[in-house]
């Protein structure tokens, strides 16, 4: 149990739905504004709070900050229960701060019908924290539901081009993908006989009497498939690079930071400890769909993009691959390198979002071909792009590197040929990533760009733009450097949670 004298975790939720609610009932805007500060600032706040204090808390059954609400459906097995693990922490954290850096950035967009769009960004930061603080199965996906309907609506809304298109097909995939995992959820629910959808009950009690191998092989295929989609595994991904390309910055910010984890966590959290033979049955078919799928085929075309927020989608699809080759490991080497590589993608892409729209307001453009020299008009906007490729590339000193290396070091074990396809990977990304922050940022203006230029002089970052940016790149560099303060917590837990699943499968 906690010793703080408040539930932090359900504060992290509570606050920013006060606010979107204060702001839907009619706050004058300046008010909405002020309190919106609070609303994305309360839950990075809290965050680190617990990070800070985490190791200092006595677990319970493997969690801390361990609380109980009733919901009046406990007798269905339904109770508000939230919680920490080694899992789940590094993400709570991750989902505080890049729901910081899009808020702040959100509030100086001016965008049309600002109080709407800040009230709908705290409805999905608040279903943010929720996701990564429930230990009830039934309330982990429902706060992902919450988190994911405002995204609908602000791509129809508030999205570029295409954006009806983008809207209709995010809504058909996402939603395909929410009912297979949900079905599979209800079928472990209703297989385990647990009468509970609490993680740790049926931790307990599958545990005590595991699934038949059959039953474990159809419930796996079904959250894979379904986590897989929501998470854009190959050949089901179409859905991202056109939603991300539509999305305005900060829904693109959060839903492909940190929303769009909500399927590898569910799979390594709930899926791999609970379906050890479905995931050992599963594996190969993954491997091969996220190796050659995501990794080489998507890679390849992100290198045919011309467009740079196209570039940043494709980018995001590829690096998931990375991701489910982790998962396909089923080791605790793996599962704990996918849980650093989300964090560390959640920061780098989130980042890469908001300089490719600074970049947009001054170029008025996101077509690579017609840019051109811009770092002699914004150094310090060609600087963090610069440092946000290297952290998407996998540099050492970022954390996206300690992501990568762990999986690639599990891979190795797994199956040497789809090590050499990862190891590639990162040359088409370095090729790629490098080849966009050449056009954008360095070389002689083009023709287009310097009409644009002469009628609208490019200027440098403001501070407005600094700030959510050098948040998203301290915590890069602060993972980067100090690897240990999200592994050992990671480590603590997977060895608990995947030793007595590894040794009951024969690994």
């Amino acid at each position: 149990m906690s010793h703080l004298p408040f539930d932090p975790l359900l504060l992290s939720i509570a606050i920013p739905l006060a606010v979107a609610l204060a702001i839907a009932l009619g706050l004058p805007k300046r008010w909405s504004i002020r309190l919106a500060y609070v609303g994305f600032a309360v839950p990075a706040l809290l965050a680190l709070h617990v990070w800070w204090h985490y190791a200092a808390q006595t677990p319970e059954n493997g969690y801390v900050f361990l609380t109980h609400y009733s919901t009046g459906l406990d007798g269905l097995g339904i109770r508000l229960t939230l919680g920490l693990n080694g899992i789940s922490l590094p993400l709570f954290v991750l989902a505080g701060l890049v729901g910081l850096a899009a808020g702040l950035y959100a509030i100086q967009s001016n965008a049309e019908r600002l109080k709407i769009y800040l009230m709908l960004l705290l409805v999905m930061q608040a279903g943010l924290m929720g996701v990564f603080a429930s230990v009830d199965v039934f309330f982990f996906y429902f706060f992902h539901e919450l988190a994911l309907i405002p995204t609908f609506i602000m791509v129809g809304v508030w999205g570029g081009r295409d954006r009806s298109y983008a809207a209709m097909k995010l809504t058909i995939y996402l939603t395909l993908g929410a009912m297979l995992s949900l079905v599979g959820l209800i079928a472990l629910y209703v297989k385990s006989g647990a009468h509970s959808f609490d993680l740790i009950t049926l931790r307990q009690i599958i545990a005590a009497h595991p699934l038949a191998e059959t039953a474990q092989n159809n419930i796996f295929a079904l959250l894979m498939f379904g986590f897989g989609i929501l998470v854009s595994l190959w050949p089901l991904h179409t859905w991202a690079p056109l939603g991300y390309g539509a999305a305005p910055s900060s829904a693109a910010m959060l839903h492909a930071g940190v929303l769009k984890k909500f399927g590898l966590y569910g799979l390594i959290q709930i899926a791999l400890p609970l379906l050890p033979l479905g995931s050992m049955h599963w594996s190969h078919t993954l491997a091969v769909l996220a190796g050659v799928g995501n990794v080489l085929i998507i890679g390849l075309i992100t290198m045919a993009q011309r467009d740079l927020k196209q570039v940043i989608g494709y980018s995001s699809v590829m690096h998931m691959g990375y991701a489910f080759l982790g998962v396909a490991c089923y080791s605790v080497l793996g599962a704990g390198g996918v849980v650093l590589l989300m964090v560390a993608h959640g920061l780098s892409v989130a980042l890469l979002f908001l300089l490719a729209t600074s970049i947009y307001h001054r170029t008025h453009t996101f077509e690579l071909t017609d840019m051109g020299g811009l770092a002699q008009k914004a150094p310090v906007l060609a600087a963090f792009f610069v440092a946000a490729t290297f952290a998407s590339i996998g540099l050492p000193g970022f954390a996206n590197f300690w992501g990568e290396l762990t999986i690639f070091v599990a891979l190795w074990q797994f199956s040497h040929a789809f090590t050499v396809i990862a190891v590639a990977g990162v040359v088409i990304s370095a090729i790629y990533g490098l080849r966009a922050a050449a056009r954008v940022f360095f070389g002689s203006p083009t023709e287009a760009f310097a009409r644009v230029a002469a009628q609208h002089p490019p200027t440098d970052l403001n501070w407005r733009e600094k700030i959510p940016a050098l948040i998203l790149l301290a915590a890069l560099l602060f993972v980067g450097f100090w690897p240990k303060s999200l592994s050992t917590p990671l480590n603590a837990t997977l060895n608990a949670v995947y030793a007595a699943p590894a040794a009951a499968a024969g690994k």
